[in-house]
């Protein structure tokens, strides 16, 4: 039996509702890197990313493969740096709007 499309959809977000996960994707969009760059780059222990590789990659979100001695991350998809771009617009336009209602609540003195 197949789980239902807004399941999938649901458990997709969950898997990205974490804010290491998102910086990982985050420095994935200009390309694979080691873990030893997403290291530098993101302030967990080592034991923490590899907590938070090993969800990607079993959601299929990301994909590793060996460059010698280096352990690469990369993004499954595009499509994954365009859900992070919307992401961005949608919270700017969230953001946005508390701004001018904010300005607005401030500005009528009720």
């Amino acid at each position: 039996m197949s789980v239902p499309l807004y399941q999938a959809k649901a458990e997709m977000f969950r898997t990205l509702g974490h804010p290491v996960r998102i910086r990982v994707l985050e420095l994935l969009q200009d390309g694979p890197r080691p873990v030893r760059d997403l290291l530098a780059e993101i302030d967990v222990e080592a034991s923490n990313l590899s907590q938070q590789l090993a969800v990607l990659r079993r959601a299929g979100i990301v994909t590793s493969y060996r460059d010698g001695p280096l352990v690469m991350y990369a993004l499954s998809t595009p499509d994954v740096a365009d859900l992070l771009a919307a992401g961005r617009r949608i919270l700017g336009s969230l953001l946005t709007d508390r701004d001018g209602l904010l300005v607005e609540l401030r500005s009528r003195g009720d």
